[in-house]
Parts: structure tokens; C-alpha cells; sequence
């Protein structure tokens, strides 16, 4: 490991309990910064609701921390709309944001746009399949970005089990994610948990970032802060267990293309000849085929929007 590294572990790297929810909230006060809280959801009917309501019942009621709670919905076909609604949350449909660049699915195309119906000066993504959630999801991440001035983007880290077992999720991560950073960007090495879906950054960042539409959004923006802002700027805090719906073997095939390509384009910029990705079933006749397009589409910096600058003059 390099040693620009080690020295980031030792200073860049925290525990939830290293800031208490007061010390956060004299910060949050002293510094006047507002905080949004942006949930991308998709069919998270079972799970969305409990989240908004303990985020909104620790940080809005009991504790002034988040000053909105946003849930965008990618299109769903059951009820997460009305139970996000019904737990407290503002639900924006992805489809109503910037309607003139017509959406495309994908986790990144949703984040991207929540930053023209969102104001927070920081900005916190949490994912909406989380069970036995905790609002020290939130309050971990955020707490740096109102302690630490010179810290730009604060990534969650915490265990995974996977079928009762401790530390087996995450399987992208360990078989594409990890390598690729620890070969191509090694100052990043330290991340525990580079694509977990739970991280916050200050909205003077992200708007300066373009956006992977897809899976690969958590690994192209970790990559591009590193070069827009600096190791020294990127920080990651430990909150305990984090549980959630697994995918099945191939949907993580799927996730590891995206993440590659995105890997692919921020390395060379390259023209990829073959966007796709072929996965086979068993069916009545033996292995039949099924081909893929890989998110190759990535949303320019939203400061490039002319809608989202109108906003910010207004």
C-alpha cells in the first residue's frame, strides 16, 4: 500500500462515534450549511418507508440535522411513491426532472437529476433497499463534511453479510471494483467499501462532476474527485452493518460490466467496440444467450445545465 495511503487511513478514516450528534449540529449551526438527503428508489415499496421515517424522526424532529428528505422514483410499478409520500419525504418521479433530455434508466441518470430538485449545500445518497436501517447512516457521513472544511466527499463503510455470513457481500466490489482501482488508481485503495451507495459530498463537487447513468456511478465519481479535488479531500466513516436485498449472479455480471466501462473510459477515453454483455440460461433446448447493452451514456456536470444554472441565479 502506498504510503500516501496509509498516512489517509490514519487521518481521513472515522468511526460514527468520533462525532457525536450535538458536536454535528453545533457545527451544522455555526456553519449555516443545509443538508439534503436524496434516496433513488425503484420497487423499494417494502423498505423505503421505514427509511424516510427514521431518518425524518432522528434528524428532522428529534434533531434539526437534515433540512429535506427526497425520494426519486426511476419508475416504479408498486406502491414506493405513496409509502415514501406517507413516511414524510418529498417524491419527485424522475421523469418530471429536466424533462426536455429525455431519462434513461440507471442509478446515475437519478442522482444526476436530484441535484436540480434538491438545495442542500451538502448532499447525502442513501440507497432505498437498506433493512434494520439506522439514521448513524446519515449522520456518520455528513458529520465530516460540517466538522472538516477540507473535506469534499465522505464515503460510508461497513460490513456486508451475505446469507448470515459476515463480510461476504459485496461481491463486485471484491471481483472488479478493488482490483481495478488498486492496479489503475491506487491512492484509492483505501476505500472499504468504494461502491456502497450510502456517501454524502458538498454540492460545489457534484455539480462539477459528470455522472455515469448506471451502476458505474459510485466508482466514476470516487475516480473523478480524486482528480478534481485531492486524496486529502476524500474521507470515509465507519457505521456499522449495512443490509439489503442481494442481487442474483448475473445482475452483479451486469453491475461489474458497468463498472468496468466506466473504469474503461476514464483510463483511455477509448472507443469500446462491443458496449454489450452476453450471459446464458438453461432453457428447454440447453444454454440460450442473452445479450445486454452496457451503460455507456455518462450526464455532463450539471453546472453544463442551463436549467440548473438559471436556478442557482434565481
Amino acid at each position: 500500500m502506498l504510503e500516501e495511503v496509509e498516512r489517509w487511513l490514519a487521518t481521513r478514516s472515522w468511526s460514527v462515534a468520533d462525532r457525536p450528534l450535538h458536536r454535528i449540529l453545533a457545527a451544522k449551526q455555526r456553519t449555516g450549511q443545509t443538508i439534503s438527503v436524496v434516496l433513488p428508489a425503484l420497487n423499494e415499496e417494502e423498505t423505503v418507508g421505514d427509511i424516510v421515517a427514521i431518518i425524518r424522526h432522528d434528524l428532522v424532529e428529534q434533531v434539526p440535522l437534515v433540512d429535506e428528505i427526497v425520494v426519486v422514483d426511476s419508475g416504479s410499478t408498486d406502491r414506493t411513491s405513496e409509502v415514501a409520500a406517507a413516511a414524510g419525504a418529498r417524491v419527485v418521479h424522475r421523469d418530471e426532472i429536466l424533462p426536455r433530455i429525455p431519462a434513461v434508466p440507471g442509478k446515475g441518470e437519478v442522482l444526476w437529476r436530484s441535484l436540480l430538485v434538491t438545495s442542500g449545500d451538502i448532499v447525502c445518497f442513501i440507497d432505498a433497499d437498506l433493512r434494520e436501517f439506522s439514521s448513524d447512516f446519515v449522520s456518520g457521513i455528513v458529520g465530516p463534511l460540517l466538522t472538516e472544511p477540507g473535506v469534499d466527499l465522505v464515503k460510508g463503510m461497513y460490513d456486508r453479510p451475505l446469507a448470515g455470513t459476515a463480510g461476504q457481500g459485496g461481491r463486485v466490489t471484491e471481483l472488479m471494483a478493488r482490483p481495478l482501482l488498486n492496479m489503475h488508481w491506487p491512492q484509492l485503495a483505501g476505500f472499504v467499501q468504494p461502491l456502497g451507495g450510502e456517501y454524502a459530498a458538498r454540492r460545489s463537487l457534484l455539480e462539477q462532476l459528470p455522472f455515469p447513468v448506471g451502476y458505474g456511478v459510485e466508482l466514476g465519481m470516487l475516480v473523478d474527485a480524486l482528480h478534481l479535488v485531492g486524496l486529502d479531500a476524500l474521507a470515509q466513516v465507519d457505521v456499522g452493518v449495512r443490509k439489503h436485498r442481494h442481487q442474483d449472479g448475473q445482475a452483479l455480471g451486469r453491475m461489474a460490466a458497468a463498472i468496468y466501462r466506466t473504469a474503461q473510459l476514464r483510463l483511455a477515453r477509448g472507443h469500446l467496440i462491443r458496449p454489450s454483455l452476453t450471459q446464458f440460461d438453461r432453457g428447454e433446448d440447453g444454454f440460450e444467450p442473452r445479450t445486454y447493452s452496457v451503460d455507456t451514456e455518462e450526464r455532463p456536470p450539471m453546472v453544463e445545465i442551463a436549467e440548473y444554472a438559471e436556478r442557482r441565479v434565481a
